[in-house]
Formats: C-alpha cells, sequence, structure tokens
C-alpha cells in the first residue's frame, strides 16, 4: 500500500446515521481541523408501493450539519447502490457540495442504460456527477486529504475512501460476523471482490473501517465500525487467511441462495443519474421496471 498516502496521524470525526428500512448507515465526516465536512452514502426515503419519496434520513443529516455549523465540501458515493435511493442532489440543493463517484460509474451507466432500455437522451458518460475518481485519486475535506481505492467485484463502480484513519468500504465489507456483498449483480465477480478485499486488508491494522450496511446476524445489536485487523481475524468469508480460490465457492454458492435487493428496481435507475429520479416524456417523475432481464 506504499503507493497510497495513507496517514495515521489525522483523525476525523464520523458521525453514523443508521436507516432501519434499508439497514444503510450514512456518515458525515468532519475535518477536525476545520468547519468542513463530507456525507458519505446518504439514503432518500422510498415506499415503493405507494411510489412516494420522503427525505426524512437526508433531513436528519442535513439538521446535524446545520446545527454543528459545518460546511458541506463533497457528497460521495461509495458505488451505485442497488438497495437504497441516493439523497445526494437533495442534499446539495440544500447545503451545496461536489458530488463524486468512481469512474466507472460509465460501465454502470452503460449496462443499466441497456437493461431500463432508457433513450439517448440518458447520458453516459457520469456528466451527471462532479467528479469521477479512478484508483489513487485524492480530494481534499478542509485541511484533511482523503483518497480512493478501486475495490471492484460487487460492482463495477465500487470505491473504497479513505480519510485519515478512516475507511469507508461501501459493500466491499461487512462486519466480520456478516462476511461481504455479494458479487452476482452485473459486472460482479467474486475472484475480483477477493482481489480487493485484499486492498483494503493491506491498510494499517489499526485503520477503521466503516461500513455502508448491517443487518445484526444472529440478532446482535446494529454495527458499522470495525477495524483492518479484526476483519483478518475474524471476517467470516475472508479472515484466517482464506485462499481465493476459497473464497470464490463460498461467495457464488451463497449468492445463488439470494434473492434481489427489495429496492433494486428504483435504485438503480435513480442512482446511476446521481441521485435524480427519471422522469417521462411530460416531466414527470417515473420509474420502469423491466421484465425477465435482471
Amino acid at each position: 500500500m506504499s503507493s497510497y498516502p495513507v496517514n495515521m496521524q489525522t483523525r476525523p470525526e464520523v458521525q453514523p446515521f443508521f436507516d432501519e428500512a434499508t439497514n444503510t448507515i450514512s456518515y458525515i465526516v468532519r475535518d477536525p481541523g476545520s468547519d468542513a465536512c463530507a456525507v458519505i452514502d446518504s439514503v432518500m426515503d422510498i415506499d415503493y408501493a405507494a411510489g412516494r419519496i420522503t427525505s426524512d434520513h437526508a433531513d436528519r443529516m442535513i439538521a446535524a450539519i446545520r446545527e454543528q455549523g459545518l460546511r458541506l465540501e463533497w457528497i460521495i458515493e461509495t458505488h451505485v447502490h442497488a438497495d437504497h435511493l441516493s439523497a445526494a442532489p437533495y442534499i446539495q440543493e440544500k447545503l451545496g457540495g461536489k458530488i463524486g463517484i468512481g469512474a466507472n460509474i460509465l460501465t454502470v451507466q452503460d449496462t443499466f442504460g441497456k437493461i431500463f432500455n432508457e433513450g439517448t437522451e440518458f447520458q453516459r458518460d457520469g456528466s451527471q456527477f462532479d467528479a469521477l475518481f479512478n484508483d489513487g485519486d485524492s480530494y481534499k475535506i478542509g485541511g484533511m486529504e482523503a483518497f480512493t481505492i478501486y475495490t471492484p467485484g460487487h460492482t463495477p463502480a465500487c470505491m473504497t475512501h479513505v480519510i485519515g484513519d478512516a475507511a469507508f468500504v461501501g459493500d466491499t465489507l461487512f462486519m466480520p460476523d456478516g462476511g461481504s456483498a455479494r458479487a452476482d449483480f452485473p459486472g460482479g465477480d467474486a475472484g475480483v471482490l477477493y482481489d480487493s478485499i485484499q486492498k483494503v486488508l493491506s491498510l494499517p491494522d489499526e485503520m477503521r473501517l466503516f461500513m455502508c450496511h448491517d443487518y445484526g446476524p444472529n440478532d446482535r445489536e446494529i454495527r458499522w465500525e470495525t477495524t483492518v485487523a479484526e476483519q483478518k481475524a475474524h471476517n467470516i468469508h475472508v479472515g484466517g487467511g482464506r485462499t481465493r480460490e476459497e473464497f470464490v465457492a463460498l461467495r457464488e454458492a451463497r449468492d445463488a441462495s439470494l434473492d434481489m435487493p427489495r429496492l433494486i428496481i428504483p435504485s438503480l435507475q435513480v442512482n446511476m443519474r446521481a441521485g435524480e429520479v427519471p422522469k417521462d416524456r411530460d416531466g414527470r417523475p417515473m420509474l420502469k421496471v423491466p421484465v425477465n432481464t435482471l
């Protein structure tokens, strides 16, 4: 990991926000030396059956930022989520900041643009986002330097964002007793996911790791923070020196037993547009349901 600018001396303040409906954890990450902050993996609420989108979760984050007198500089998506809608444009409208995602969003847009039969008006160049990150890119949050590690396998656009002694891994890893994310979506690959996890686990043992989801296995309380050392020792999918071949066999067998996420249809359409809901020809918000294609 010597090629990445790891700085364990910087310790950002991390505020988690758990969304019970989707088991997602969003974060406000604050520079301890200034009033600058970033939001990571925000959530917009949706009642899919009713076709109703609301903003309670995002409003809680916005209120916290305002109450603390913080200045929002970045709204980061670790990947194109398949299980919740992003609140990025809603938060940006209220507080400003740049929306950033991995540069391979172009691959995701091309793949799902076809699945959802999007017309030529849907741009597949990532232009809906303010910044597209490649492996090793860096950006600033106040005086803190953040950098990105390309960690595909769950999706082609997954990135881990490292900010001081804190790494935000998206769906690449779950808590040690939760293992890892599925790799059976279009563009996913279990072997590639294993390789990406090894990148994360080669960070310093003391690096704090923050999860995007937790499901409380075996009825334990919800958790979202662990360390590289804890993952290496105890992760049920990759810990204890499990080989790539063993992981691939385990991951593929488990993926074959999983149902599709409940909100995958609205989530992909919205999130590949940086959180914007698609519209019909008359300008009305409208979602499509592809049949027998996912």
